[in-house]
């Protein structure tokens, strides 16, 4: 638990060797930034036990490498 708030950073998306992204169990709300699509090494991505609104984004259909994404 990390007790972060307020939106995920668009800015993210600028990693691209990144291979896992875990936020969950904090205070996040808002969308999830579309920019997260750009994450071409992603393969594992938790956003579980936030706040978040909004539909999921199509561009995260374009995480090929992804194995796991957790949203609940």
């Amino acid at each position: 638990f990390n007790q972060l708030s307020g939106n995920i950073p668009s800015q993210f998306g600028n990693l691209t060797n990144l291979t896992s992204l875990s936020l969950s169990s904090n205070s996040l709300d808002g969308n999830i930034p579309t920019q997260l699509g750009s994450l071409s090494a992603l393969q594992n991505l938790y956003l579980f036990s936030n706040q978040l609104t909004g539909s999921i984004p199509g561009e995260l259909g374009a995480l090929t490498a992804l194995r796991i994404l957790r949203l609940d």
